[in-house]
């Protein structure tokens, strides 16, 4: 049960929130329900596009976003995924939004009509523009909806601990792909 106090205790407290330098790209995954929410952490899920349990969005990782992440922390479980995760994800999982119609990521076609003018005309360069941070990373991020992802059977031991302590929230690194590999 967070309250307010405790929301602030969590802010102000400065564990370092670097970004390491080989890896721009964050996937992160919402595993908390919203039970006990503070609203300001609800605001977060969502401006994170992370309504629901098991959703998970890739994100361009700076200073200013690590300290977001950190305040969602007992919510989410983030990481650096590699090429591989990325396009098993796009390929297996990617839906996007077109008229308020959600459709699943198979015709290259939709990607050209869509993202054509920004050079993307193929579901492979989603897959490369997202896995290089490159320079239309923010439309192709918001042309994909989140990603549905499946319950990780008895994959999450500790939801409420961070992952460096035995539990699943936090910053899992490169560990992110193991659990990806598990969701998809």
């Amino acid at each position: 049960n967070w309250t307010s106090s405790q929301m602030k205790s969590r802010v102000k407290r400065t564990r370092q929130a670097s970004v390491t330098s080989e890896s721009k790209l964050l996937f992160v995954i919402r595993i908390g329900g919203e039970n006990d929410m503070h609203p300001k952490t609800r605001k977060i899920m969502y401006a994170l596009k992370l309504r629901k349990i098991f959703s998970g969005v890739f994100v361009k990782a700076n200073k200013g976003l690590m300290g977001i992440l950190q305040k969602v922390e007992p919510y989410v479980t983030y990481g650096y995924p590699n090429v591989k995760s990325v396009n098993d994800l796009i390929y297996k999982k990617g839906v996007v939004k077109i008229d308020k119609q959600r459709i699943s990521l198979t015709d290259n076609n939709i990607v050209e009509q869509e993202l054509g003018q920004h050079n993307i005309i193929c579901i492979e360069d989603i897959v490369n523009e997202i896995a290089s941070v490159g320079s239309h990373f923010k439309e192709v991020t918001n042309f994909l909806c989140p990603f549905k992802l499946n319950n990780p059977e008895k994959a999450l031991h500790g939801k409420k601990k961070r992952f460096v302590d035995g539990g699943d929230s936090g910053n899992r690194d490169d560990s992110i792909n193991e659990l990806l590999s598990r969701v998809n």
